[in-house]
């Protein structure tokens, strides 16, 4: 297993160490802890995700990240404190190969702290060296904490629409 580590300034001078690993077979429990957290999903679904659901989400996942070497979904580990906070996702659009769509869940324990502009900036970090042209992200226009995260590394609002039947903002950010 290879892990990708970052060190992050975090606020007032604290180094965080980021770990990013693309999911694996037995990674599945945190993946759950997350998409079954009614907290986490409520500003992505609605809804927690049932085990069934959650397991063929997963078993998607799995076949996803073994499609492209840079691309697909990681569990973070904040490996100073060495606890799961979340995933990021880099998803390349299998329609334009010149864009891909940026995302993150963290566990509501370490909401505020952070966390989500670290990945979020992992996560362009890794995309800087690639063919990309435009990083794209979905966001619950309610979310204000995501919405500030994504503006503040500059990504823009594009449109605020129905996404599958659930309210979405689409940012985009060109590279």
């Amino acid at each position: 297993m290879e892990y990708i580590s970052f060190h992050l300034a975090g606020r007032v001078g604290e180094m965080k160490n980021i770990n990013l690993m693309k999911f694996q077979e037995t990674d599945f429990k945190d993946y759950y802890s997350l998409v079954s957290n009614e907290k986490v999903m409520a500003q992505i679904t609605e809804r927690a995700l049932p085990l069934e659901e959650a397991r063929l989400n997963y078993q998607k996942i799995l076949q996803r990240n073994k499609k492209h070497e840079n691309f697909g979904t990681f569990k973070i580990f904040d490996a100073s404190v060495q606890r799961f906070i979340g995933l990021g996702s880099l998803i390349l659009n299998e329609k334009l190969t010149d864009e891909a769509e940026i995302g993150y869940m963290i566990l509501p324990e370490h909401w505020g702290q952070r966390y989500g502009t670290d990945i979020a900036e992992v996560l362009i970090g890794k995309v800087r060296k690639s063919e990309l042209k435009k990083l794209v992200a979905i966001i619950d226009p309610n979310n204000i904490p995501s919405r500030k995260i994504l503006a503040n590394l500059g990504f823009k609002s594009e449109k605020v629409c129905a996404i599958d039947g659930l309210p979405g903002e689409i940012m985009s950010k060109l590279l």
